[in-house]
């Protein structure tokens, strides 16, 4: 069974990078799709980006972070990445990661089985 843990969030300042690890064990082997989302207090989960493992074709979508974060593969480290740039103080939220795509949309959180535990990233002013 894959266990997803994320890692890398933190406080930081608005205008910083970050960048936010997906660690998955369990897998072996073939084709499947991590997706990032995150969820700020009081406001519905947000899909973030997906990828295609291990082909690497990431898929942005209508994200709210499209044009400042990308997503990318680590196949050495069985790890897939999302950097953010240009943090601003809405971007403040838990970043989860899930893997176990159960439905042909990527941006659907309920269409994903397994999900992290969840980062947590805060961006002051």
């Amino acid at each position: 069974q894959v266990r997803l843990v994320e890692s890398g969030g933190g406080l930081v300042q608005a205008g910083d990078s970050l960048r936010l690890s997906c660690a998955a064990s369990g897998r072996t082997g073939g084709t499947y799709t991590v997706g990032w989302f995150r969820q700020a207090p009081g406001k519905e989960r947000e899909f973030v980006a997906a990828i295609r493992w291990p082909h690497d074709s990431p898929f942005y979508g209508d994200s709210p972070l499209r044009g400042r974060c990308t997503i990318a593969v680590d196949n050495a480290n069985s790890a897939v990445y999302l950097h953010v740039y240009s943090l601003k103080l809405e971007d403040t939220a838990v970043y989860y990661c899930a893997t176990d795509l159960l439905q042909e949309s990527v941006v659907a959180g309920e269409g994903y089985k397994t999900w992290g535990q969840g980062t947590q990233v805060t961006v002051s002013s």
